[in-house]
Parts: structure tokens; C-alpha cells; sequence
């Protein structure tokens, strides 16, 4: 830290996001958190009791604290672009889970809000942080291994029976796999192909009536470098693609054979939707059975799923180990330094463009071309024909 001021850290939203990310924040000294805001009572108790520190009712409230330096916003996809804009006005920097929002006006409109307020704003946590990720993109960067000609992408996951809100089963309100997942994949794909992507063809699948929304899709994505890339993903809690890795799942722990099929199993208990968002709220931090952080680091980096770039003189697996290559004539694995952090890559930007005025890579502009793939992607699926973006970003 070189002896500088941690970062004020205030929160919006304590609920799934804030749950993955608080390790990560109690952990990491160049981060203090300081305040909070949230409608559940349990959950503001148990950041008071936590943290010392005081919760709010509104955003306003919150930012008027001057212990607040930076704001984490982790509420629901349909209000990030209205908290991005309440937190930009009152001059906090910003942390903003993905997608930066659900339609590309407000993405834009934060776009905007940050260049006429000149605060950082850093959107994350997407796998695009993971550090075989970006271990891989610096080897791309640097042509070890040639320039970058294709990219082929696949996860199968359970993510669809997950407890869900009412909301995350509704395509208009930012829910299913395409926002939600899509965004990680796109943005790693994106980071490793070059950043701009010229043209978007793809196919979704919304297979179960009692969760409208699409739990599948496949894309085939052209950059303007002449990189292409095949993006796959399903959520319907069939095959699971962690198999390749032995069982590591993405948090990057070992998952248990026997626990095959317990997400359809937990919903096939479950009467109705406020159930459903009961159950899923219970886990979370300030929930019944919310389980606090126990200081014991996943042994391998998190990842989202099989990752293969194929380069003029190898092709690069990405492992929850490092970067597996193949080139002419060996294989061998480069390993990827591990910090008992988890995802401490978030916080190395953040305190890059804070405090060291570092450019950011997971900019607003970044983000916001992230959000405009994915919505070709249900675009393309829906009308059936090729979309070329317009709002596509290069790296800073």
C-alpha cells in the first residue's frame, strides 16, 4: 500500500454480489469498509455488528458520509444505471457489478455520467479479472506464441435452478443466462480477441415454461482484426463443464460428486416465486443460513469454464492452474501466481486508477460494449440475422 489510506468503501446492495465479494474486501488492506445501504433490516444488522460502521436507507444518505471514498454497487441489474448516476453526482468513485446495465441507453448514460464527473469507475467482478484470464491476454498482448486467430468458449452450469428472484426469470428486467453469464464470457472473449467485435450471430434457448427466460445460447462473434470466436453456454443444470477441470468449480474449490442434481432438487421443494426469492435471500449475507467467511483460501483461481485460444504457434488452455500450451512440439503448463486474496484483481484496479491514476481497463466505455454483445446475441437469436454493433471499445 506504501503506506497510503485504505479505500472508504460503502456499499449498495448485500445481497448475492456483496456476499461473493466481502472475502475479497475483508481481506485486501488497501480496502476498509465504512458504511452500507440496503432494504433488508437482518442484513444492515450484520454489517453494523461486522464492520462497526453505520448502514442508511438511501443512497443519498450514504454518499453525504465523508468516510465514503468509493461505492460499491451490487444491487439488482435494473438499478445500476439510476444508483450509478446518484453516486457519480455526488462525486464517490465506483465500483459496479456487470452488466453495467440492461439496455444500452443507460449504458450510455453512464458513460456519460463518468466523463462529465471525472470519478473512476471500475465495472466487476466479471471472470475477465480471473488470473489465468489475464495471465493469457498479457501472452497475447506480447505475441509469444504469434497473433490471436480463434477462440472457442463453453460453460454448462446449474445456473438456471439456482434460487432466483422474480425478476432474474424475466429477459426485460436484465434476467437470464445472456445478461447475467453472457456477460462474463463475452468480456473474457472480448479481452482475449482484440476488443472490438464487428459482427454477432447467435442462437438462444428458453426450453422450460416454469423458468421463462433463456437458460442457453450459442454466438459466433468476428472482431476487426480478423479474430474469431464460438461462445457457448447453459445454464439447465444437465452437464456440468467443470468436469474438464476434475470437479474445480468456478469458485475454484472442488465440488462433491454426490451434489449432482441438488439444484432441481432444492427448487422441486419450493411453492411459489416469494419462496423462491426467500430461499435464495437465506443464503445470502444477513440470511438465515448465510455461512460467514472462514479466512481459508480456494486452493486454485476461479474460472468460467473451457477457454481455448488458438495463436499462430499454440493453442492456450485456460486452467484453474494457468495457461496450458500446445505448441509445435510440446505441451507444458505456465503457471499463474495465486494470491490468497480472491479476486484481488479487482482491487489492483481499482487502486491503480484511484491512487496511482492508472488507466482503467474495465471502464464504463469497456463495459457498456460488453452489455451491446450481449443484447445482439438476443437480438441476432430473435430476428434471425447477423448484428454489427456500433458501441464497441479498444483496449485504454
Amino acid at each position: 500500500m506504501t503506506g497510503r489510506k485504505p479505500l472508504g468503501l460503502g456499499v449498495i446492495g448485500l445481497g448475492r454480489a456483496f456476499t461473493l465479494m466481502v472475502p475479497t474486501f475483508i481481506r485486501d488492506p488497501r480496502i476498509r469498509l465504512v458504511a452500507a445501504m440496503d432494504p433488508r433490516e437482518p442484513a444492515r444488522r450484520m454489517f453494523n455488528r461486522d464492520f462497526d460502521a453505520p448502514t442508511f436507507d438511501t443512497v443519498t444518505a450514504m454518499c453525504e458520509n465523508p468516510e465514503v471514498e468509493l461505492v460499491y454497487i451490487a444491487s439488482p441489474h435494473q438499478y445500476h444505471a439510476q444508483h450509478v448516476r446518484q453516486v457519480a453526482n455526488a462525486g464517490k468513485h465506483i465500483l459496479v457489478e456487470k452488466p453495467l446495465a440492461i439496455t444500452l441507453t443507460e449504458c450510455t448514460e453512464i458513460v456519460n455520467s463518468v466523463d462529465s464527473t471525472g470519478i473512476v469507475l471500475v465495472v466487476g467482478h466479471s471472470h475477465s479479472f480471473d488470473g489465468p484470464v489475464l495471465h493469457a491476454w498479457r501472452l497475447l498482448q506480447e505475441q509469444c506464441f504469434g497473433a490471436t486467430r480463434m477462440i472457442h468458449a463453453f460453460n454448462y452450469t446449474n445456473f438456471l435452478y439456482r434460487p432466483r428472484r422474480p425478476e432474474e426469470l424475466d429477459t426485460q428486467q436484465g434476467g437470464g443466462v445472456v445478461l447475467s453469464q453472457g456477460a462474463h464470457q463475452v468480456d473474457i472473449v472480448r479481452l482475449l480477441g482484440g476488443g472490438d467485435v464487428a459482427t454477432i450471430h447467435a442462437h438462444t434457448g428458453a426450453w422450460d415454461p416454469h423458468r421463462p427466460t433463456e437458460g442457453a445460447y450459442t454466438a459466433l462473434l468476428t472482431f476487426t482484426n480478423g479474430v474469431f470466436a464460438s461462445i457457448t453456454y447453459s445454464g439447465y443444470a444437465h452437464y456440468d463443464s467443470d468436469e474438464i477441470f476434475g470437479g474445480i468449480g468456478e469458485l475454484g474449490t472442488r465440488k462433491h460428486p454426490d451434489d449432482y442434481g441438488a439444484a432441481r432438487k432444492r427448487l422441486s421443494n419450493i411453492s411459489d416465486i416469494a419462496q423462491e426469492a426467500d430461499l435464495k435471500a437465506s443464503g445470502n449475507y444477513g440470511g438465515c443460513h448465510y455461512k460467514p467467511e472462514t479466512f481459508t483460501p480456494p486452493p486454485y483461481h476461479q474460472h468460467f469454464g473451457h477457454m481455448l485460444v488458438s495463436t499462430d504457434k499454440a493453442d492456450l488452455r485456460l486452467t484453474p492452474e494457468g495457461v496450458h500450451v500446445y505448441g509445435d512440439e510440446r505441451q507444458f503448463l505456465l503457471d499463474t501466481p495465486k494470491s490468497d486474496i480472491p479476486r484481488v484483481e479487482v482491487i489492483d484496479e481499482l487502486w491503480g486508477a484511484i491512487r496511482e491514476n492508472e488507466p482503467v481497463l474495465h471502464s464504463a466505455k469497456w463495459a457498456r460494449a460488453t452489455t451491446e454483445v450481449c443484447l445482439a446475441i438476443l437480438k441476432a437469436a430473435r430476428q434471425g440475422h447477423v448484428v454489427r454493433p456500433q458501441f464497441q471499445a479498444p483496449y485504454p
